[in-house]
Order: C-alpha cells, then sequence, then structure tokens
C-alpha cells in the first residue's frame, strides 16, 4: 500500500505546517478537498495542540498532518543575548519603545516535550511530522503504536537516511527555494544548499524512503514536475498562505501580493534559525549587522517583541513574513478552491 493509500488522498499533495499560519479551519478544507491538510504546533503548548487537533476533527474526517518542532535546546549565553539586544535598542527607539531586558526561551522541543507526546499519543492523528531534527527512539515507537503515520524533514540526503534509521514512513526533501524555517538538523553545520529538484532526484534515488517534494512549488505544473522526478507527493507552503483561512494578517498578505515578494531572503535574524521569508525592514537591518544572534528560538523572543513594538506604530516592516522563491505565483482564492485548481492543473 502506498503512502497516498494509507492516508486516502485523492491528490498527491500535502498543504505545509506552517506554524503561526496554517489553522485548523485550513487543514480541514484542504483535507476535504482530497489533498492533506496540515497544521503545526510548534509554536504552541500540549493544551494547545490538543485544542487545535480537536478543532481539526471537528470539521473533517479524513486524514491530516500535525507537524512538531525537534530542535536542540538552546545555549543560553547571557552576553551574547545582551549584546543583541543593545544590537536592537535603535530600532525598538524609532517606535518608542525599549527592548525586553532580557529573553526567554519561547517554545518547548517536542525532544523535552512529554505533556506533547502523551497529547500525541492519546489523540493519534493520522500523520505527525518533525521538523528540525528526530525524535529519540521511544517517540517514534510510542507514535507508531498510537497508528501514526511518521514523516520527517530532510534537507540533505545524510538526514533523509537517519530519517530512515529512525523509523519514518517518508521524508519530506526541503530545498533551498522553501519558505519558513530551514529544516537542518544542525543550523552550525555547513548548508549544501541543494535545490528542491536536485534534492528530491537524490532522495529519491538513495533515501529508500517515499519523498515529498518541497520549495517553490506553487501550481499544479509544478506538482507534475517533481512527481515526474520520482517524489510521492509535493508540499505547498506559500501557496497557501494567501488563502482566507490562513492566519496571515492583512499586511503578510499584502506583502504577499507586492514587490517584496519577488525578493525573498535567507535570515536567522529573526528566530536563531535559518528562515525564508520576504526582505523587509527587520532582514535589511540584519544584513547590516555583525552581533551573533542567539540560539532559536531565544532570538525570536527579541524578534516578536521589535514586531509588537512596531506593529503598534502602525509599521508592518518588522514581521515573520515566511515565504518561499515562488511567492510572486501566489493566487488569491480558498482553500478548497485552491486544491481543485491543483488538481485540474495536475490533469492537464
Amino acid at each position: 500500500m502506498t503512502l497516498l493509500d494509507k492516508l486516502a488522498l485523492r491528490l498527491p499533495v500535502i498543504q505545509a505546517p506552517m506554524a503561526g499560519v496554517s489553522t485548523p479551519v485550513m487543514a480541514a478544507a484542504v483535507s476535504n478537498a482530497g489533498a492533506l491538510g496540515s497544521i503545526g504546533v510548534g509554536a504552541t503548548n500540549a493544551l494547545g495542540a490538543a485544542q487545535m487537533i480537536s478543532d481539526v476533527r471537528r470539521l473533517t474526517d479524513r486524514s491530516f498532518n500535525v507537524n512538531v518542532f525537534v530542535h536542540e535546546a538552546p545555549r543560553r549565553d547571557p552576553d551574547r543575548e545582551a549584546a543583541w539586544l543593545d544590537a536592537m535598542r535603535p530600532l525598538f527607539e524609532g517606535f518608542s519603545a525599549e527592548p525586553p531586558p532580557s529573553l526567554a526561551t519561547i517554545y518547548q522541543s517536542f525532544a523535552d516535550d512529554d505533556d506533547m507526546l502523551r497529547v500525541l499519543v492519546e489523540q493519534a492523528p493520522p500523520v505527525v511530522s518533525f521538523h528540525f531534527g528526530l525524535p529519540e527512539e521511544a517517540k517514534v515507537k510510542a507514535l507508531r503504536a498510537a497508528g501514526c503515520v511518521l514523516i520527517a524533514t530532510a534537507t540533505s540526503l545524510d538526514e533523509a537516511l537517519a530519517a530512515k534509521k529512525a523509523g519514518m514512513d517518508a521524508v519530506v526533501a526541503q530545498g533551498f527555494e522553501a519558505g519558513g524555517h530551514r529544516g537542518v538538523f544542525d543550523p552550525a553545520a555547513a548548508d549544501a544548499q541543494l535545490g528542491t529538484l536536485a534534492l528530491t532526484r537524490l532522495l529519491v534515488a538513495r533515501s529508500g524512503l517515499p519523498v515529498i517534494a518541497a520549495g517553490g512549488i506553487m501550481d499544479g505544473q509544478g506538482v507534475r514536475a517533481v512527481l515526474d522526478l520520482g517524489a510521492t507527493a509535493a508540499q505547498l507552503g506559500t501557496a497557501f498562505i494567501g488563502c482566507p483561512e490562513s492566519a496571515a494578517d492583512d499586511a503578510y498578505r499584502a506583502a504577499l501580493h507586492s514587490d517584496a515578494a519577488h525578493h525573498t531572503t535567507m535570515t536567522n535574524a529573526i528566530s536563531g534559525r535559518p528562515a525564508r521569508c520576504l526582505r523587509n525592514r527587520f532582514t535589511s537591518w540584519a544584513e547590516g549587522t555583525t552581533e551573533a544572534t542567539p540560539d532559536y528560538p531565544v532570538a525570536y523572543d527579541a524578534g516578536k517583541s521589535l514586531n509588537a513594538a512596531a506593529k503598534a506604530s502602525g509599521d508592518s516592516g518588522f514581521g515573520a513574513q515566511w515565504a518561499g522563491q515562488g511567492a510572486p505565483l501566489s493566487r488569491c482564492m480558498g482553500a478548497a478552491e485552491l486544491v481543485q485548481t491543483l488538481e485540474r492543473e495536475l490533469k492537464a
């Protein structure tokens, strides 16, 4: 039985689990339309995740995906964090605000979150996916015993082979074009920055797992291209940001459909990990600073505080507006309509 058969998908398309953007309403709409909807719970706790899963189940009886972050705990460095806040001080002062006196670890990794594991085992969503790394063997066994299909993101063949060894059912080949956080297991290691096409073909040929291609795919023609390379399915994230069911705010949507869509950039300044987003005032500032960024998600605490100060002054140029290189091809339509459009384009 293939992965698509196991999940009862009519269309080989997965809506990416964009934490902070994907919603239960959008995930359910995608799943009801015959693709695989997703929610990201890496930015919430176990209680919030349980509510999101319940909300999805209330809206659909189809398969859906729940994504967690499996990053290493941040190395706290008070001197580096203080220097980062000092470097950002002029930005805060530009909005008549002060930087926070200190920073916090605002998101807990699934690697250290037994409460999240308990919720996932109890709720047993059809699919659980992992970003930034792989959980320990005991967590994998617990989720597999609960009946969950397990998927991990990989940006290289080595990461894909590690996913296979860990017992994953499939792997997401995340190309360098992809929006949002880069899924590298070790952000301090050298990154070969493989594009979606090269990485997909490499993992199809050598990983020994079903491959889900991700990065720069925005339409049915893009889906067809990666299927022709041997991928089992395509994962699209940026394509769904403009849907009314997403949690993107008005400024994010406007930026996505502006000239900014032609100028995405990879930065670690916003969160502490490399992530592709629309170029804005914050990313432009980051390109000129020499201060070392605190680890993820500590740096995100500073970035979110700055964005809140900017938004309070009516400035939307400091947000985490994640988007891939396919952003100029974004379309405004409901999530179900987008899935139906992708299906028509794929058949054509």
